[in-house]
């Protein structure tokens, strides 16, 4: 059978965008040949569409713009995510479907069976499980659909045991589809790519049928699609592999042979290369998205901001960038001028703006006030607020998207300042542990110097007082990061990180800047997620609360 996959990049909401690119999609498909085209789950109203569900008229909308689509529908057959309403008297109000859609009109839908609730799902508060699989028959043909989840229960899995009963995979195999295709908006994070392969390889093994998997790409919010759509033989061969962070329309024959493979070079790509790209088409989606084609970046001349320059730069072109050094009494003329140096390997505008005599005036506003009590980091905070009220005056002057520069290891233990460097519309690296930007930034100068080899090489340092490094208060980053990994994203006790061999001061102190930080987090610009767990709509952790693991 020749499928039409069209891995498209739909907007949440853009009911007549994502039309048009569906159809645009469909009649370029069906020149290529596709005997049967399809579209990736939710395709027709963006996926997460969250609670867009609940306003009044946002799925009769739905509803009328896939009519407009069906009307379109010819000889060759289309299959398209898109919400359905729940008519029965009883259980959520939609069902997350995919439409059939022939001659003009939608023949018959097929609906998702299992809804997941973990990390950053919350499927089942809008909808209805489907109670089985469908087979839709088309020109003799058997034709198994199954919607994203229906697929994720391999045995491997730790999510597997939220469901039971006959699983979608299970009742399909009982039925001798002659093909199935799974719609998907499946969200990105490093590895998972290899963790579907896997899915889809003893999905067509267990079926007996070649096996299309079809993923939605893209940037929405904070999560990041990265397509990836692939076909299997019956045997489990991979025959066809789209590519990662891109659009792609592409017609693959489920009976060529494995021998003929066609296999994109970033379908399978090493670490470093898949978190950029990821990073690069996060940000570039959310700014064009938002309706921002600009973005400003405080350089302070630290790593992590002049790897979100880079990003930037490369998402949204390096004469949409203005780069802004900030530099008060305490800073170093080194930073200074790695700062300028980065602007000018980028090629991006920059500007200097000293803080110097806003932070003496302000200190002098409040001198009376604070009298008789020492100098402490309220003083040094006073510099990155400032720094903050003339980053979002710039955001305002320029109808520019103000980036944020902190990383996940300081965000969580608090190393970022409320109303200061938290400022912003976007935590661009908000996911990525200071370990990681390290290796990103070395990979980024893998070919020549972009980021200079000083801001590299130099101890990290918030420059807030005289002499100061990160490390004085924080243990060195590979510790700290592998410690952050097992008490936030693998949920490990205190106790358990002990018993692992770090030093039992150390990951007390660890523990408690993350809890005590929690309302800085809730507070902070939404972050693009690259990890199985990211802080923001992943990790619901109360701001009053007690526990001590």
């Amino acid at each position: 059978m020749r499928l039409g996959l069209a891995q498209i990049n739909p907007i949440v909401g853009d009911l007549a965008g994502n039309r048009r690119r569906i159809l645009d999609a469909y009649t370029a498909l069906v020149a290529q040949g596709a005997e049967l085209v399809a579209f990736p789950e939710l395709a027709v109203c963006g996926y997460p569409p969250r609670d867009l569900l609940f306003k009044r008229r946002f799925v009769a909308d739905v509803a009328d713009s896939l009519a407009q689509i069906a009307g379109v529908i010819g000889e060759v057959p289309a299959l398209i995510g898109t919400v359905e309403v729940n008519a029965a008297g009883s259980g959520r109000p939609f069902y997350n479907s995919a439409a059939f859609c022939h001659r003009g009109k939608v023949v018959t839908t097929a609906r998702k069976c299992l809804l997941p609730t973990y990390d950053v799902f919350d499927e089942d508060r809008y909808f209805e499980p489907a109670a089985s699989a469908t087979v839709i028959v088309h020109n003799g043909r058997r034709i198994g659909v199954t919607i994203c989840e229906d697929i994720w229960t391999h045995p491997m899995l730790s999510t597997r045991r939220l469901y039971s009963g006959l699983m979608p995979l299970e009742q399909l195999a009982q039925q001798k589809c002659d093909v199935m295709l799974n719609l998907s908006a499946s969200p990105w994070h490093h590895d998972k790519e290899n963790l579907r392969e896997k899915l889809v390889i003893d999905a067509a093994r267990g079926l007996h049928c070649p096996v299309a998997y079809l993923n939605t790409v893209g940037g929405n919010d904070e999560l990041i699609f990265d397509g990836r759509s692939l076909v299997c033989d019956a045997k489990g061969n991979i025959i066809a592999g789209l590519p990662a962070f891109a659009e792609e329309l592409r017609v693959v024959d489920t009976a060529q042979p494995a021998s003929h493979a066609a296999i994109a070079p970033s379908f399978a790509q090493a670490e470093m290369p898949d978190m950029y790209a990821a990073l690069v088409l996060g940000l570039r989606d959310y700014a064009h998205k938002s309706g921002f084609q600009r973005a400003l970046v405080a350089l302070s001349g630290g790593i992590d901001s002049a790897l979100v320059a880079v990003i930037a730069a490369d998402a949204l072109g390096r004469n949409n960038i203005i780069g802004v050094s900030l530099p008060s009494e305490i800073s170093s003329q080194h930073s200074r001028d790695d700062a300028r140096i980065l602007a000018a390997n980028l090629g991006i505008r920059f500007e200097t703006i000293g803080i110097a005599e806003a932070v003496a005036a302000t200190e002098h506003s409040l001198h009376y006030v604070f009298a008789g009590r020492p100098r402490d980091v309220t003083e040094e905070n006073i510099q990155a607020r400032i720094r903050g009220v003339l980053m979002m005056a710039l955001s305002n002057k320029f109808g520019s998207l103000l980036l944020t520069t902190g990383n996940k290891s300081e965000v969580a233990v608090g190393y970022c300042t409320l109303y200061g460097d938290m400022c912003g519309g976007l935590a661009v690296i908000s996911d990525v542990f200071k370990t990681q930007v390290y290796a990103l930034s070395r990979w980024i100068n893998r070919e020549r110097e972009i980021i200079p080899q000083s801001t590299i090489d130099k101890a990290p340092s918030a420059e807030l007082r005289p002499g100061q490094t990160d490390q004085d208060t924080l243990p060195p980053y590979d510790q700290l990061d592998a410690i952050l990994q097992g008490y936030v994203e693998e949920g490990l006790s205190r106790r358990d990180l002990v018993e692992k061999g770090f030093p039992e001061l150390v990951v007390s102190d660890v523990i408690r800047k993350v809890d005590l930080n929690e309302y800085k987090r809730k507070q902070a610009a939404p972050g693009l997620k690259i990890t199985p767990l990211a802080f923001g709509v992943g990790r619901r952790i109360p701001i009053v609360q007690k526990y001590v693991s």
